[in-house]
């Protein structure tokens, strides 16, 4: 898959932005990074011009979007725990943040706006697998921000004519994620503990389900997003379809170690953690064309040996 053209790509240095910005590089585009050099990830990316700033920098966003084709827009406060702790600033970021650049693209003649949003939107799923159309009753702030910056960007989308459209992403997985990210973090922990000889701790009987969904398949969406008009104007989510239970991931881990001896220590359920999910990805399936490759047990692969590496 070719792309020409710059893109300007927020956030892109952390876990997500980083690899958009690399393949989107790869495919012969010309790549403007907006990053505020808060995700403690890279400093840099060859190839990409990287700009140090805020996306609620009115200039300086309204300088940026001028000459790009088209923008991914991943930067966002994402911590849940910070955004019920600071609800204000969870939203300036996410929220206005936000609107900040889609004022800005209102003068601007782009292709595409890509918002990233998340699966937190639904909140606890009241039916499985969980579509598009489930009903959006996020339980924390975050949830609310990411929620409000997908209403907000889709309404442009009418109103203004700007090209918009937004991803919901499941459980992302990556050797660059952070373990702070509770909806990666899992997988770090796990593997931070094995590696370590310690079985991995497991809240609940690990009956829980979650829908964990490589960057490299993530990548591919955003990339038919940027592509594909059936986009403009529609949510998408990004999972892999596939419910993995959490027992299951640990048992996984454990035997990419290959310490027998391990079994996971099973502790009390956390309140407020949801037990069951996993995306229904039919619409983007039909629409976009995404079809996601890795197999979980690849994807933890690819973790272990970077980690292995370090």
């Amino acid at each position: 898959m070719r792309s020409s053209g710059r893109y300007l790509v927020t956030g892109g240095l952390g876990q997500v932005g980083s690899y958009i910005t690399e393949s989107l590089l790869a495919s012969g585009a010309e790549v403007i990074i907006l990053d505020d050099m808060s995700s403690n990830g890279r400093d840099s990316i060859p190839g990409a011009k990287l700009v140090k700033g805020d996306i609620r920098d009115k200039a300086l966003v309204k300088e940026l979007v001028k000459d790009v084709d088209a923008i991914v827009h991943c930067a966002a406060q994402i911590f849940v725990a910070r955004s019920v702790e600071d609800p204000s600033f969870d939203a300036d970021n996410n929220i206005f943040g936000t609107l900040n650049l889609l004022n800005a693209v209102r003068d601007a003649n782009i292709k595409r706006f890509v918002y990233f949003s998340s699966a937190a939107v639904y909140g606890d799923p009241v039916r499985l697998p969980v579509d598009e159309d489930h009903p959006q009753n996020p339980m924390s702030p975050y949830g609310v921000s990411k929620l409000s910056g997908e209403k907000y960007a889709l309404a442009f989308q009418k109103i203004y004519g700007i090209p918009t459209t937004a991803i919901r992403p499941f459980n992302i997985y990556s050797p660059r994620q952070d373990p702070s990210n509770p909806y990666s973090g899992v997988i770090s922990k796990f593997i931070d503990r094995v590696s370590a000889g310690q079985p991995p701790v497991i809240f609940g009987d690990g009956t829980a389900t979650r829908d964990f969904v490589s960057v490299h398949d993530v990548v591919d969406m955003v990339r038919l997003m940027l592509e594909k008009e059936a986009a403009v104007g529609k949510v998408f989510n990004c999972g892999t379809g596939q419910s993995t239970t959490v027992g299951h991931l640990a048992q996984t881990i454990i035997d990419l170690y290959d310490n027998k001896k391990l079994k996971p220590e099973l502790r009390a359920e956390r309140p407020g953690d949801i037990k069951y999910s996993y995306a229904d990805i039919s619409r983007a399936k039909e629409l976009l064309g995404y079809n996601p490759k890795v197999v979980l047990e690849e994807g933890l692969k690819e973790i272990v040996e970077c980690k292995s590496k370090m």
